[in-house]
C-alpha cells in the first residue's frame, strides 16, 4: 500500500512538471489561441462578463490550469496578461494541496485588474501569491446563475470556469503568479 500511494505521488509529480515545465511549455501562439477561446467563452457563459472585461484594465487568463492530485496535490498553468486587447506578458501559475483528494480536474483562471493601481503593482512585481501578496475578490453566482455587477468596484477580481461553468465554492488563496521569460 505504502509503495502505491509514493508511486501514485511520483506519478501526480510527473505529470505536474511536465505539464507546466519548459519542456512540454506552450509556445506564445498556442497561449494567445488558448487565451481568446477563453475569454469568447468567458463572454458566452457568465452573466455580465463583458462589463467586466470592458470595465477592467487588464485581465490575466489562465485558459487551462491543470489539477491533479492523489492525497498530495497540485496544479499548473500557463496564461497571458492582456492590457487593452494585447498581451503583455506571459505568466505561469502554480498551487499545492494537501488533503483527501483523488483525481484531476482542468479549470480556466480570470483576474481582472480593476483600477491602474492594481495593474501597476502586478506587473511591478516579479511574481506574487494571492493572499499574501495580493487580495483577489471571488466573484460568486447569486440567484438565477446572475453575477454580483457591484464587485465591480473591487481592485483585482477572480473568476473561475470549469466545464460545467461558473464556480462558486473555492479559492484562491494560496495561488502562486510569475511571469514566463519568452
Amino acid at each position: 500500500m505504502r509503495t502505491r500511494f509514493g508511486t501514485w505521488n511520483a506519478l501526480v509529480g510527473l505529470v505536474l512538471l511536465t505539464a507546466g515545465g519548459g519542456a512540454l511549455a506552450a509556445s506564445a501562439f498556442e497561449i494567445d489561441t488558448r487565451v481568446d477561446a477563453a475569454l469568447d467563452r468567458f463572454v458566452d457563459e457568465v452573466d455580465g462578463g463583458d462589463r467586466f472585461l470592458e470595465a477592467a484594465e487588464g485581465v490575466l487568463v489562465f485558459p487551462k490550469v491543470l489539477k491533479v492530485g492523489v492525497g498530495i496535490g497540485g496544479e499548473t498553468g500557463e496564461g497571458a496578461l492582456r492590457v487593452d486587447g494585447e498581451t503583455v506578458q506571459y505568466y505561469r501559475t502554480s498551487a499545492g494541496s494537501i488533503g483527501l483528494q483523488l483525481g484531476a480536474q482542468s479549470k480556466a483562471i480570470f483576474l481582472l485588474f480593476m483600477s491602474e493601481d492594481s495593474l501597476a503593482q502586478f506587473q511591478t512585481s516579479n511574481g506574487w501569491k494571492i493572499g499574501g501578496d495580493a487580495s483577489v475578490n471571488l466573484i460568486k453566482v447569486g440567484a438565477a446563475g446572475a453575477v454580483d455587477t457591484q464587485s465591480i468596484e473591487d481592485p483585482i477580481i477572480g473568476f473561475v470556469l470549469t466545464n460545467k461553468g461558473l464556480m462558486y465554492n473555492l479559492t484562491l488563496e494560496g495561488t502562486k503568479v510569475s511571469p514566463i521569460n519568452r
